[in-house]
């Protein structure tokens, strides 16, 4: 049995058909601003996560310098050695400056 679609009715699929894209269409417009806000988001928790991890190992740094300037007496004597220029007895400690620059500028 064949059956004979008017062209009524192949209009009417085609107009259902418009009116359910124009309606995804629809959709797809009234959330594109929030996706864009949700990509932006997510930039920046990645940014943010980059952050706490170079932070976390600068925290992992100066918590083992603490920990070996409390345990370790070779560590404060070095130390004192380099930032406090010490010496022990009968050593001669040397001292290197930065050579002073002129710092005018040229007109």
């Amino acid at each position: 049995m064949k059956v004979d679609l008017s062209i009524w009715d192949k209009l009417t699929r085609v107009v259902i058909f418009l009116l359910f894209l124009a309606g995804i269409l629809l959709v797809a417009f009234w959330y594109l601003p929030l996706i864009k806000e949700n990509e932006n988001y997510r930039r920046e928790i990645l940014r943010l996560d980059t952050l706490i991890q170079k932070e976390e190992e600068t925290g992992k740094q100066l918590r083992a310098s603490i920990d070996a300037l409390r345990r370790d007496p070779k560590a404060v004597e070095r130390l004192a050695r380099a930032r406090l220029g010490y010496a022990k007895p009968g050593e001669i400690v040397v001292r290197f400056e930065e050579p002073a620059t002129n710092n005018t500028s040229r007109r």
